[in-house]
């Protein structure tokens, strides 16, 4: 979120007004570009992340500085995503001619959206700037970045190599730009209120900020994801996915599992297979104790969320009796403000809800959702096809993932259909503009040549007869 501290609006407009005017300027020169040109820029920029030192040190620097996550999984997040964004986008085309189909009469052609203004988390200060700009420029966009204040460095190191990868290869530099320290919210609200389009990533309040812009805008919602273990799943598979996708970069991914429910056939069996790969389970002072310092005047406590599982050890007391934990589980079964268990934690804080049958599953997913996530996704570990349908059918999600880890599976994965991406749209649902992940798609415009094509005009008898026959004319 942007700081506080206020710039009088005609010192933002004397910030952005330059920003914008340089984007502008280097979309002209990369107007003309064709599609392998372009292609070849956007993998210098994938290159400038994926770089095996620079992952490193952008990592270490989103650490340090965000004080979020942990070095090791940030630098496999910068290069997995930047890597799979990558693929999916060297295989699509987005200048020029589409395609043209001969018995529409309508060939497409790609055109750019202009200038996006990106506003980034400080969960992802590298991985989400890096991801959003290759689509922009994939689409021949400029964009400008505007992170949160706390991964200002992060974002500022990433851009800075971004555009020194744009240099190398001779292509505009200000095709990626960051705002400048200090940011604030009016430096934001000014950039989204110049910029051509808007894609906002993190928190609501700057989601909806960029909805009430003005601007066309792109915003995604809310996590907080609820995954059904059902009586037919391989449990000890399913508890090595969910502790690897609950434990990566700590947490702090929006697609992280935040609550199991378990079917009572297999519930003490799932409980016993969580505990094998490191998972703890709190007893009711325990629980209480970790509620209180995960907590704090009804917010997540910073000095908790996205840490290492003995900071939370530390601050529950836990030291002792948990000293391995690599996360910890609560048992929970309300949905109410005074039990805060059902909602997103940002943390090694796993919550466990017992369901009766599938049924009394998919009453517990809906009212999770209803807390915190709606539209964003859940899951299920089943061999059971019907079920897995049954979720697809009944909850209102863009996403349900079948026996995978949600984090690396949620935002794209190499052995799931799904685009790489850090922004996953709502839908509706979620109070969002799109219902699916974030993509290419959504940084071009399309012009529609029309043709004429032979006449396609049925008669009135084949488009009313139906309606006729049974209420008549």
């Amino acid at each position: 979120m942007a700081s506080e501290s206020a710039h009088p609006m005609h010192v933002t407009d004397s910030i952005i007004a330059p920003l914008i005017g340089r984007a502008r300027v280097a979309m002209a020169a990369f107007k003309n570009a064709d599609q392998a040109r372009v292609d070849e820029v956007v993998t210098a920029l994938a290159w400038s992340v994926y770089c095996p030192d620079n992952a490193r040190a952008l990592a270490e620097t989103a650490v340090r500085d965000t004080g979020l996550g942990n070095v090791a999984d940030k630098i496999t997040k910068n290069q997995r995503k930047t890597f799979g964004t990558l693929r999916d986008l060297m295989r699509v085309r987005t200048v020029g001619l589409l395609d043209d189909d001969p018995e529409s009469g309508i060939a497409r052609y790609a055109k750019p959206v202009g200038v996006v203004a990106a506003i980034t988390p400080s969960t992802n200060p590298a991985a989400t700037p890096v991801n959003k700009t290759m689509m922009a420029i994939k689409g021949r966009n400029a964009i400008v970045i505007a992170p949160p204040p706390g991964g200002w460095s992060a974002t500022s190191a990433t851009v800075d190599l971004m555009r020194q990868a744009l240099a190398q290869v001779g292509a505009p530099v200000d095709l990626v730009q960051v705002l400048p320290q200090p940011i604030s919210r009016e430096l934001t609200q000014t950039l989204m209120k110049q910029a051509d389009l808007i894609v906002a990533t993190g928190s609501q309040n700057n989601v909806r900020g960029a909805y009430s812009s003005g601007t066309p805008a792109i915003g995604v919602g809310a996590g907080n994801v609820p995954v059904v273990v059902d009586e037919s799943a391989d449990l000890d598979d399913a508890a090595v996915k969910i502790c690897a996708s609950k434990t990566f970069d700590n947490a702090t991914s929006c697609s992280s599992e935040n609550s199991l429910v378990i079917l009572d056939a297999i519930y003490p069996d799932m409980i016993a297979a969580l505990q094998r790969v490191g998972g703890y389970l709190a007893n009711n002072t325990e629980r209480e104790r970790i509620q209180n310092c995960l907590w704090l005047n009804g917010k997540l406590n910073r000095d908790v969320i996205c840490k290492d599982a003995s900071a939370i050890a530390a601050r529950a007391h836990l030291e002792d009796t948990a000293p391995e934990a690599r996360f910890f589980m609560v048992e929970e079964s309300e949905f109410s403000a005074a039990s805060p268990f059902a909602d997103e934690k940002l943390s090694l804080v796993l919550t466990l809800y017992r369901a009766r049958d599938f049924d009394h599953a998919i009453d517990l997913v809906s009212n999770i959702l209803e807390v915190q996530g709606k539209g964003h996704s859940c899951g299920i570990h089943t061999t059971t096809a019907d079920h897995a349908r049954r979720l697809a059918e009944e909850i209102d999600v863009v996403r349900v993932l079948v026996n995978q880890a949600h984090t690396f599976g949620n935002g794209g994965s190499f052995d799931n259909g799904l685009n790489f991406t850090l922004s996953m749209g709502c839908g509706t649902w979620g109070g969002n503009s799109i219902s699916e992940n974030l993509n290419y798609r959504h940084f071009i415009n399309i012009t529609h040549l029309a043709h004429t094509v032979a006449e396609d005009r049925p008669s009135e008898t084949a488009l009313f007869e139906r309606h006729w026959q049974k209420f008549g004319k």
